[in-house]
């Protein structure tokens, strides 16, 4: 979509057509609905009303019901933050005492609505003359204060009381990117801004030799997915690692627990993929009185019931024999048809597993094999 179409879509003929593309998009398909609609209106504006009517739909996931207000682009959703994890970031932004943000790279602007909505005052600066006028226009439709400007970012002088915050593009022409080398704007320009007032959203796979000296890293997970990791410049760090885990917003920061190994307890607890991409499976054991059963796997164990939003528990039932044959031979004793398995540092691919052990029975099961100092070990288990 370019500029010119974007704004006849916002014009008060374009706000029509949307209004009619949604209002018909459940009883007639795509292409019954554009050969109509293209008899009234242009059929350029036709194809941006149908794309950004499925947008909206697909925006849902990330927006919640003010998806159906917003405008998007196909690559903008794909690269925007999830509205909760916005929303923990600019609460936390808001919380150092912080009364203004520039945006700088805000795409569509979604995480400038959620600093608006946090009580920040609000600038965005984006490259792209089509995003920059729809992060303008998103934060109208949602009834939001902030001024958009389109512009390089290397070249924004941040004021006195702004907090810069920059989501580099973590995309390249041969697709997304895992390495801070290929970051748009550059990372040395990144590391300059966190020198300062100033948050970075980067890649959830950041190294941690990669965060800057004085920085402090947050690794955060949504509904189980790990998303990012977002880091706080210099005088903001109030740790050097942490971990955030939502909706919950419960969280671990580092103080370098080493967590004890010994041999499996009552209950084996999966870490947030959060607490375990930033190392602090050992503050986890803590926190719930655990202990590991390997050294080099984060399945942390204990015999005591805890309920935290940070791990998955189970309970051991029992242990199995962890050879493939006996293993076979003692699940069909219990009538086991439906089986999950769950593995960490054991050569197996738990789908081929279940494959080759042809189960027949009426009872599912969930078994974990893992390994125990070294030694293949495997257990059955029911979720807490």
């Amino acid at each position: 979509m370019d500029l010119a179409t974007f704004e006849k879509l916002l014009s008060p003929a374009g706000q029509l057509l949307l209004d009619e593309v949604s209002q018909s998009a459940g009883t007639q398909s795509d292409l019954a609905l554009g050969t109509r609609l293209r008899k009234t209106y242009a059929s350029g504006l036709v194809a941006a009303a149908v794309t950004q009517h499925h947008l909206r739909g697909k925006a849902a996931a990330k927006f919640g019901d003010d998806a159906g207000r917003m405008y998007f682009t196909h690559d903008a959703l794909e690269q925007s933050t999830r509205q909760r994890v916005a929303t923990h970031r600019a609460t936390r932004i808001a919380s150092t005492g912080a009364s203004a943000v520039v945006d700088l790279g805000c795409g569509i602007g979604g995480d400038l609505v959620a600093m608006a909505r946090a009580g920040l005052r609000v600038r965005g600066v984006e490259l792209d003359p089509v995003r920059a006028a729809i992060a303008a226009a998103n934060l109208r439709a949602l009834e939001l204060d902030g001024e958009v400007v389109t512009g390089d970012v290397r070249g924004v002088e941040v004021a006195p009381d702004e907090v810069a915050f920059v989501d580099p593009a973590r995309r390249d022409g041969r697709g997304r990117t895992f390495s801070t080398a290929d970051l748009q704007p550059p990372w040395d320009w990144v590391r300059h801004l966190l020198e300062r007032r100033a948050v970075a959203k980067v890649m959830p796979g950041l190294a941690h030799d990669a965060v800057p000296d004085g920085v402090e890293a947050e690794w955060v997970s949504d509904g189980g997915d790990l998303v990012e990791a977002c880091l706080w410049g210099a005088p903001f760090a109030t740790a050097t690692r942490r971990a955030t885990v939502l909706p919950s917003g419960h969280g671990l920061v580092a103080v370098g627990e080493l967590a004890a190994l010994g041999q499996p307890g009552a209950y084996i607890y999966e870490p947030d993929d959060a607490v375990i991409r930033s190392g602090l499976v050992g503050e986890l054991a803590a926190d719930i009185g655990g202990w590991l059963m390997d050294a080099k796997i984060a399945y942390v164990t204990s015999d005591r019931a805890a309920s935290t939003p940070l791990a998955r528990g189970f309970r051991v039932i029992d242990e199995l024999p962890y050879r493939e044959k006996p293993l076979k031979a003692a699940l069909q004793v219990r009538r086991i048809g439906t089986l999950t398995v769950k593995k960490r540092g054991v050569d197996i691919v738990p789908e081929e597993l279940v494959k080759r052990l042809k189960l027949k029975g009426p009872n599912p099961a969930t078994v974990i094999m893992t390994r125990v100092r070294g030694e293949g070990r495997a257990f059955l288990v029911d979720r807490l």
